[in-house]
């Protein structure tokens, strides 16, 4: 049995855990950023990586202390190199090749995107594969059809605002706090999805794209109308949980049809969907129902593994499994690849 630790250090959550190559979890361990954050209304990069380095070690040493094993047990070091904040992943990643020189044992770069589908196969506890992939997230709003865990081929995404950003942006302007996920949920919680007739992008069109930047912007102009220099959150009350609800409808309506457009053109049977925004209750509904009607399975994993993690980097085991090992320059990439 071979033991991988795992960092992950892409945006705002310092990660690390420890698993096997028949995927078990020993340990998982996520320090999170999020009041650092929460004043400014949004991850500010140099804030994420100065916590980082100050994090990563105590989670390090979390994780293992948690696995019951020690660092001289670890069989390979693995890393989300890519996509996320240069900063930010430059830390998981000197550290990871660090510790893979210490310890003498291989590192495996992952992609951090692919992790996100990666955790519905860790969650199922089986294969899950071909799939249709949603990641959706504060950084990204893709889809992507998965022959294998480590063969994705991009089908779609957003042209401007990934899903979860466009959330945090429309909770600044419903003076609601950060991160906008949660806050909007609970908002809408108590209002009417049908009060406003907020634009689905691209919801008759075949193309599987997203587009949430005009739908931000129709928040913003129902909110305060044509003149926003002044602009103040609405007061808490019924306009506001409309408000709410009307926009987290059309962002899951725009999830769903695209979901359902491409497991017809695929063809496939399973919809595996990763990243923060699938951990809302609305949208878990919404495609429980697409797949019901296409006939399809879905996969989503729990809300401790939708948001950023290092149980999805269990991924490595299928890179480790064919010898794809990083190299000892391995660096970090911004940009998705």
């Amino acid at each position: 049995m071979t033991h991988f630790l795992a960092l992950e250090t892409s945006c705002d959550e310092t990660a690390a855990a420890v698993f096997t190559d028949d995927l078990a979890v020993k340990s998982s361990v996520v320090a999170s950023q999020t009041d650092l954050h929460a004043r400014f209304g949004g991850v500010v990069p140099e804030i994420a990586s100065r916590a980082h380095l100050r994090n990563l070690l105590p989670v390090i040493d979390e994780a293992v202390r948690k696995s019951d094993i020690t660092l001289a047990d670890i069989g390979c070091v693995a890393v989300h190199n890519t996509p996320g904040l240069v900063g930010a992943l430059l830390v998981g990643v000197t550290a990871a090749k660090a510790l893979a020189v210490a310890l003498g044992v291989p590192l495996v770069a992952v992609n951090h995107v692919a992790g996100h589908i990666f955790a519905c196969r860790m969650a199922a506890g089986r294969d899950i594969f071909p799939c249709v992939g949603l990641v959706v997230s504060g950084g990204h709003t893709a889809l992507f059809r998965c022959d294998t865990a480590l063969s994705l081929t991009l089908l779609g995404g957003t042209r401007d605002d990934a899903a979860g950003e466009a959330f945090d942006k429309v909770a600044a302007i419903l003076g609601l706090g950060f991160p906008g996920g949660p806050a909007v949920e609970r908002e809408a919680a108590a209002g009417d999805p049908k009060a406003f007739a907020f634009p689905r992008a691209f919801a008759s069109d075949q193309r599987l794209e997203f587009s949430f930047s005009g739908l931000k912007t129709a928040v913003l102009y129902a909110c305060h109308g044509q003149d926003v220099r002044q602009a103040t959150p609405p007061p808490p009350g019924k306009k506001r949980a409309d408000l709410a609800a009307s926009f987290q409808e059309a962002v899951v309506d725009a999830l769903a049809v695209k979901c359902r457009q491409a497991l017809e053109q695929t063809g496939l049977t399973r919809l595996a969907v990763g990243g923060g925004v699938s951990a809302n209750k609305r949208l878990r509904a919404k495609l429980q129902a697409v797949c019901d009607h296409a006939g399809a399975e879905l996969f989503i994993p729990p809300m401790s593994l939708c948001t950023d993690n290092a149980v999805m980097a269990a991924l490595a085991v299928e890179k480790w499994r064919l010898g794809q090992f990083a190299p000892p320059d391995l660096d970090a990439e911004p940009n998705f690849l």
